[in-house]
C-alpha cells in the first residue's frame, strides 16, 4: 500500500492504492476515511494516470474515469457502488432509485453511498435525495454542490 496527494479545487485529495490500482480516493475531513496508517508510504508520483485525469475531469476535459481501481466491502456496499458507476456524467439518482435497484431500503443505501471508498472516481455525489435535495456527503455537501455544478452542462445559447 501507498497513497499520494493530489492538490484539486476541492482541497488536497488522497489517492491510495495497492500497486497500481486505486483503493481509495479522499477528501480532507472524510467522513468515512480509515486511519492514515493504513495508506502505507506517501509516494506523490504513485499515481500519475489518477492524478491526470482528476486533473481533466476538474479542468472539464474528462467524463469518466478508467484508472483501475477496487472498492473492498461487503457484498450490499459493492451492489450499491456498482449502481453509482452507472450515473452518467452530468445525471443524478435518488437513493430511492438506488435502493429499488439493489433490493434495500433508501437508509440502507445512503449508509453504503457514505462509506464508498473511492470519491469522485465511483461518483457517489451524483446521488441526492428524493425531489434532487443535496443531502449528506462524506466530502461535506458544500463539496458535493461544487462537483454537480462542475458536470452541469452548460446553459444553452441565447443565438
Amino acid at each position: 500500500m501507498r497513497h499520494a496527494v493530489v492538490d484539486s479545487p476541492v482541497g488536497p485529495l488522497t489517492v491510495v492504492g495497492d500497486g497500481a490500482v486505486v483503493t481509495g480516493l479522499y477528501f480532507p475531513n472524510h467522513w468515512t476515511r480509515p486511519d492514515r496508517t493504513t495508506f502505507g508510504e506517501r509516494d506523490d508520483a504513485a499515481f500519475p494516470d489518477a492524478a491526470r485525469q482528476l486533473a481533466e475531469y476538474f479542468a472539464g476535459r474528462r467524463t469518466a474515469f478508467d484508472v483501475p481501481v477496487r472498492a473492498d466491502g461487503p457484498g450490499f456496499d459493492r451492489a450499491v457502488w456498482a449502481e453509482i458507476a452507472k450515473i452518467p456524467y452530468g445525471a443524478t439518482a435518488t437513493y430511492g432509485e438506488l435502493a429499488r435497484a439493489v433490493g434495500g431500503l433508501p437508509h440502507e443505501v445512503g449508509a453504503a453511498v457514505g462509506r464508498n471508498p473511492l470519491s469522485i472516481l465511483v461518483a457517489c455525489h451524483r446521488v441526492v435525495g428524493k425531489g434532487g435535495k443535496l443531502t449528506g456527503y462524506a466530502g461535506g455537501v458544500q463539496r458535493k454542490a461544487f462537483l454537480l455544478e462542475l458536470e452541469r452542462p452548460p446553459a444553452a445559447g441565447l443565438w
